[in-house]
């Protein structure tokens, strides 16, 4: 749009290409990485996040990786602060600024900003935690799906604090929490984006989970998981409830054996990539690939038209 500033976007599913997809940009043009990835912000974490190694984010700079501890707190507000000044400091040193990552909250709440928070309500807060602990955190899930499918999609499995949250903001405000996100008051949005979704087949998507899944396991998963344990960072922590890390505790603790915790890590992701698909089907201003080979092409043209400016 007219006047404002362009800015672009390389997304999609876990596992679907897209750090290969910027390296493979980088070679070609002056660009730095804005990563939107809710998990690549915590240190220590690296091996189930499947961040760039160190030779990759010294051939391409990366930013928003490794701020915060794991049990900090990092939430979409301040991810669109940071991602808004590391955004100014790259076009300052005339490169090219990439948004690269798959938490769809993050991007949507940098191109259209967030809706002021809603009140909370440590009652409210603590009559949620005591049902979930009596009653499991799939019921709630179960009671969010109902009162909110769309923010539910949005909630990964057994994230409690998130589910508590989404159902805070509804008992509190009566309105559903995406319905809230929907209504941000923005009209327009604040930068001239153009977004490149890496959507591959599933069945080689699938493939591709499983078998990273297993190099996770290679590269020294349990390992890293009893390294966090071990600086004090336990299996209640947000951070180590998610996909591998959760059933790497699991198996830390002599509740699986290897071989189960695989089989649920791979089916975990799956379940999680099968939500991010169904959240960047629903985004109108995606433009689609099958691979990240076909959207390095595209994205190669609009980076030409970057770097010459307006006019």
């Amino acid at each position: 749009m007219a006047g404002q500033e362009g800015l672009i976007v390389v997304t999609g599913p876990t596992c679907s290409g897209k750090t290969r997809c910027a390296l493979a940009l980088a070679r070609d043009f002056p660009i730095e990485v804005v990563s939107a990835d809710s998990m690549q912000v915590y240190r220590y974490m690296d091996i189930a996040t499947a961040k760039p190694s160190p030779a990759e984010r010294a051939a391409l700079p990366h930013h928003i990786i490794d701020v915060v501890n794991p049990d900090e707190d990092f939430h979409a507000a301040m991810f669109t602060a940071m991602a808004e000044d590391r955004i100014g400091q790259i076009r300052a040193r005339g490169r090219i600024p990439v948004v690269v990552g798959g938490t769809g909250l993050y991007i949507k709440a940098l191109v259209y900003g967030l809706a002021p928070a809603p009140a909370r309500s440590e009652r409210v807060r603590k009559a949620l935690r005591t049902v979930m602990k009596t009653r499991g955190t799939a019921y709630l899930e179960r009671m969010l799906r109902r009162l909110d499918p769309g923010a539910a999609a949005l909630v990964r499995k057994n994230d409690g604090v998130r589910t508590v949250r989404a159902l805070e903001v509804i008992l509190m405000s009566g309105r559903r929490v995406s319905d809230i996100y929907a209504g941000h008051g923005f009209r327009q949005k604040r930068y001239d984006v153009r977004t490149a979704c890496i959507l591959p087949d599933r069945d080689r998507l699938f493939g591709d989970i499983d078998r990273r899944t297993l190099k996770m396991l290679e590269d020294g998963l349990f390992d890293e998981t009893r390294r966090l344990l071990d600086k004090g960072y336990g299996p209640d922590l947000r951070s180590m409830q998610t996909l591998a890390y959760r059933h790497a505790v699991a198996h830390l603790r002599g509740e699986c054996g290897a071989q189960e915790c695989i089989r649920l890590i791979q089916r975990d992701t799956r379940r999680f990539a099968k939500r991010q698909i169904t959240w960047v089907k629903a985004q109108q201003d995606h433009v689609f690939f099958a691979s990240a080979d076909t959207a390095r092409r595209t994205v190669s043209q609009w980076l030409q038209e970057e770097a010459r400016g307006p006019g």
